[in-house]
């Protein structure tokens, strides 16, 4: 794959809702096809670049907001999506958050394979690392046996998202929803330039994030494709030639609930009211 050309939009604000999600772990939806989508990221293992731009920029994006908390996290699991460039950059000393020993996991053999490739060639690990070929959907983690879970580009391809979410909650103490306190979201929009739309189709199938709906034709004629691609270019090229695609990423975090959290007031239980204060600040201005 060519080299492209990366920004990143300034963060866009996300307001976060309080939910409650409940799970059922004989869930029967199947809006995705794990076994395609695990069969497309054993090939993103060994075509994926390695130091892909887009997924580099949001592994380091991610971490970033791990470095702003002070609690450190001995025990780490790490889910599927970029796992090789969370894992690279987990591993590198000084280990963010205090991690000393990282669970690395992913549905795919060979994605799990080659990240354990990678580590064992590196002479530069601060962690001690363990490799697991497991689903998402179902954990094989103990409750309480981890501090902290980290999932990059992975969980959309999800079925039961909020189940796996309440599964990661029991695990561990750092993710999202799903039931967890503190919560923060954010957005992120990255724009990468291609040369055509054959290329970014390339680059999808390179990171393991082409489609894998349950109902799809499996069968794309080549002409099909190739008309689409040119349509794509005329409709969305640039005035230098080259086609840009915006990837939106939501960074969402949150805590296990422990008693040594705040809390929220009670409703009502406020002393001042929101017009009060806007009319206060609207005034000295």
């Amino acid at each position: 794959m060519r080299a492209v050309s990366l920004w990143r939009k300034q963060p866009l604000p996300l307001a976060c809702r309080s939910r409650t999600f409940v799970s059922d772990s004989t869930s029967k939806i199947q809006i995705f096809d794990r076994q395609r989508k695990r069969a497309q990221r054993d090939r993103a293992a060994w075509s994926t670049p390695l130091h892909d731009p887009l997924l580099h920029s949001v592994s380091q994006n991610l971490l970033d907001r791990l470095q702003d908390c002070k609690k450190t996290f001995p025990t780490a699991l790490c889910l599927g999506g970029s796992l090789q460039s969370i894992t690279r950059s987990l591993s590198a000393p000084p280990a963010n958050g205090g991690v000393e020993k990282l669970i690395v996991m992913d549905a795919s053999y060979d994605m799990v394979r080659a990240c354990r490739n990678a580590y064992r060639d590196s002479s530069n690990n601060a962690v001690q690392a363990e490799f697991l070929v497991a689903d998402e959907e179902f954990l094989p983690i103990k409750e309480s046996s981890v501090d902290l879970v980290v999932s990059c580009l992975g969980l959309h391809w999800t079925n039961d998202l909020p189940g796996a979410m309440i599964q990661v909650r029991d695990a561990g103490n750092l993710l999202t929803r799903a039931g967890f306190t503190l919560p923060g979201v954010d957005v992120d929009e990255y724009i990468v330039k291609y040369e055509s739309a054959l290329e970014l189709i390339e680059h999808l199938r390179a990171m393991g994030e082409t489609n894998a709906l349950s109902q799809m034709n499996n069968i794309l004629k080549r002409d099909t494709a190739l008309a689409t691609a040119a349509i794509y270019d005329s409709m969305f090229s640039s005035e230098d030639g080259t086609v840009p695609a915006t990837f939106q990423v939501i960074y969402m975090t949150g805590w296990r609930e422990h008693p040594s959290q705040q809390k929220a007031k009670r409703r009502g239980s406020a002393t001042i009211s929101f017009n009060d204060i806007q009319k206060q600040f609207g005034s000295q201005s």
